[in-house]
């Protein structure tokens, strides 16, 4: 046999039948949901918009001239604490402004949170309208539209009712409302305001951001280098212009444009939006919160002052000076009283003769309850022999909120006391409480 012949050897080749598994898409990266926590802080606000009235933590009453402080109730006269929280709240306003831009548009103010679920609770009703009503488009859209115009006249009536309790009692307001009252200035303002809100957020809404607001104009003023934003970047040209981020925003604008445009509020929908687009890619996105126009390096650690806002010195001085305010605010507050007692000589006339020889000065007292509680005050005097009261006794009781005026005489047998000017104190008990006030007592030379 020839080799040609013979059988060539080949070799083995193995097949496998094990299926080769699908190639795993990439799992978008995890980002922080801006938008939810937005709905919760605006739900905390709303909480304490409706809580802060009627709870007394926070309300003007005009007509009783009383200013209500987490629970404490301040008088018009207590100007000094007035002063002091008014200038806190100036400069909390401005500083949130200078390091956080717009947030409060976006996260806090009430005009914004009830645009918005004004909105809302349009296109929904819209969209269970045409689900579930088998009629022609137009009176389909009438029939959305009268629902949700009824809807917002009581919550406008709401809105309204809460708005006023922050200058009037609210249980005052209450039956003002449940007889109709249109004649008083609480029951004009009361529909006033109602008429006001019905029509801000049936036609106005977001367009009171950029065309009425105050706070928005003083934002930008207050703005600068370090004042976050919501910025776009885009250096590699990722963008595939799927424009989920304008459909998003509230405002109606392109943060692509600018982030400087007074529209934005910085509620960061268009960050969710353009990171949820991207992540399905495994990309980040492009949209973010900066300090200003400054893009950082990848790594770059920075502290957790400048972290929080506190960026430069401007910044420092303006959270310090909003610390003495608190500081001073909070002192003042501590050591209010809620009882006030005031007591002054009457020097009409310099001291009176008695039928008995006994000498008399006059006094006017006046107390104030500042408190919730009947207080009632015991006075009497000291470091001058002989003195009693006369033609008044020696305790007396106040109602919650009044103040009661009193005139008395001491009395002091002439010759227990030297001629001249005697000094000598008042001393008053308010419950646990205790007070020396100071007073001269003077008699004939």
């Amino acid at each position: 046999m020839s080799t040609t012949d013979q059988p060539t050897s080949s070799p083995l080749v193995t097949i496998s039948t094990k299926p080769v598994p699908p190639q795993k898409r990439p799992e978008p990266p995890q980002y922080f949901a801006f938008h939810r926590v937005r709905k919760y802080v605006q739900l905390a606000c709303v909480i304490v918009f409706f809580t802060l009235p009627l709870s007394n933590l926070v309300r003007f009453d005009i007509p009783h001239q009383r200013f209500y402080f987490m629970g404490r109730e301040l008088w018009i006269s207590e100007f000094g604490i007035l002063f002091l929280a008014m200038m806190f709240l100036l400069f909390l306003l401005a500083a949130m402004a200078m390091v956080y831009g717009r947030i409060y548009c976006g996260y806090l103010c009430p005009q914004m949170i009830f645009s918005e679920a004004s909105d809302s609770t349009e296109k929904q009703i819209r969209r269970l309208v045409n689900k579930y009503v088998n009629w022609e488009a137009k009176k389909r859209n009438l029939l959305s539209r009268g629902i949700f115009i009824m809807l917002l006249t009581a919550a406008s009536v709401a809105l309204a009712f809460v708005f006023i309790s922050y200058f009037v009692d609210p249980r005052d307001l209450f039956h003002r409302l449940m007889s109709f009252d249109i004649r008083t200035a609480a029951g004009i303002a009361g529909a006033t305001t109602t008429i006001i809100t019905f029509l801000d957020f049936a036609f106005l809404r977001q367009r009171f951001c950029t065309t009425v607001c105050p706070y928005g104009y003083l934002q930008g003023i207050l703005g600068d280098g370090n004042t976050l934003l919501v910025h776009y970047r885009d250096p590699q040209h990722e963008c595939i212009e799927c424009k989920k981020c304008v459909r998003v925003c509230e405002m109606g604008i392109d943060i692509r444009n600018s982030p400087y445009q007074i529209e934005c509020i910085h509620c960061a929908d268009c960050i969710d939006a353009c990171n949820d687009v991207l992540g399905r890619l495994g990309k980040k996105g492009l949209i973010h919160y900066s300090w200003g126009e400054q893009e950082l390096p990848e790594n770059f650690r920075e502290s957790w002052f400048r972290r929080i806002g506190l960026r430069d010195g401007k910044r420092v001085a303006v959270l310090l000076i909003m610390l003495v305010y608190a500081v001073g605010l909070y002192v003042a507050v501590s050591m209010r009283r809620a009882v006030l007692v005031r007591i002054s000589p009457d020097r009409a006339t310099m001291y009176q003769l008695a039928k008995d020889g006994a000498i008399t000065n006059k006094f006017r007292l006046q107390v104030s309850n500042r408190g919730h509680e009947q207080a009632t005050v015991v006075l009497s005097v000291e470091d001058l022999p002989g003195a009693t009261l006369a033609d008044t006794e020696d305790a007396v009781v106040v109602n919650p909120g009044a103040t009661v005026l009193r005139e008395f005489e001491v009395m002091v047998p002439q010759a227990a006391v030297p001629k001249g000017v005697n000094h000598f104190q008042f001393a008053t008990k308010v419950g646990e409480d205790k007070e020396k006030y100071p007073q001269t007592f003077i008699t004939p030379e």
